[in-house]
């Protein structure tokens, strides 16, 4: 099996590169694809910092890529964005595609420990696997200075790893994140299938119930939600984060941003803040 990552799409964009590799991930056990744009070079021997964006549930590693307009503030900025899948594929897991918010496209960025989702590896994949792969393939990355951000599924992710990787990455952002999973139908379906019954299990994968054990938080956690999302009130929780971490003095910007939804066309609204919030803690 080939782990060295191939090349499988290219598309110039602000003077830099959109490009899509394919590569067999011996963590998750399938062939997976991601996106990095690649900003501008001023020099051969530049190296940009990373932004690892994670995608919420029924994404790919293109939606991002094709719809949030980042590439833009990227290459003005001179960060690289690192865009990887939702779940593992191909695997055929029976019942992995039976639901939209379970299963393929659907990882949440943990590793599940029930045997039947054994391959279900997303925080190996993002926090060990990828950043290695990156470091070993593309000498342009300089994967030492790294942040992450995300929406929904994948904003819960890049709270979670953030806050159990401290000394990884130097910030974090989210849209519209499940920021309480263990309190929401998405989080609950999603951690008692990979993860089993025992709810200390689950804890380990809440932003909120993190946040009161690894505090040590020196950037401020930038937070854009939709006043509109439908998702707000029932699955997102922001308020529940919010409390921890006041509780946790952990430097929180929540912004309630009036009539934006759940959708790309709200990223799209903010994200050059984001790049912007990241570009300066990776010291640019």
């Amino acid at each position: 099996m080939e782990t060295k990552p191939s090349e499988i799409a290219s598309s110039k964009m602000f003077g830099g590169y959109n490009k899509r590799y394919k590569h067999f991930s011996p963590t998750l056990g399938c062939s997976m694809n991601f996106h990095i744009f690649f900003p501008p070079s001023p020099s051969p021997a530049h190296q940009f910092p990373v932004l690892y964006w994670l995608s919420g549930l029924t994404c790919t590693d293109e939606n991002f890529i094709a719809k949030s307009g980042a590439q833009r503030a990227a290459s003005a900025e001179g960060v690289a964005l690192v865009v990887p899948d939702t779940s593992p594929r191909g695997l055929n897991v029976e019942g992995e595609a039976d639901s939209w918010d379970f299963g393929v496209g659907a990882g949440f960025y943990l590793n599940a420990t029930q045997e039947k989702w054994k391959n279900w590896r997303m925080y190996d994949y993002i926090v060990k696997e990828l950043p290695k792969l990156l470091s070993d393939n593309f000498p342009q990355l300089n994967t030492s200075k790294a942040s992450i951000s995300g929406h929904s599924m994948g904003g819960h992710g890049a709270l979670t790893i953030y806050l159990k990787n401290l000394d990884k990455y130097k910030s974090v952002s989210a849209f519209a994140p499940i920021t309480n999973p263990i309190n929401c139908p998405w989080g609950q379906k999603a951690l008692t299938n990979y993860l089993g019954g025992n709810k200390a299990d689950w804890e380990e994968y809440d932003a909120t119930c993190l946040v009161s054990k690894f505090h040590d938080v020196a950037a401020t956690i930038l937070i854009d939600q939709g006043e509109d999302d439908k998702f707000l009130h029932d699955q997102l929780l922001p308020g529940k984060f919010e409390e921890a971490c006041r509780s946790a003095s952990v430097p929180l910007l929540l912004r309630m941003q009036p009539g934006y939804d759940h959708s790309y066309f709200f990223i799209s609204t903010f994200i050059d803040d984001h790049i912007s919030h990241h570009a300066q803690a990776l010291n640019l």
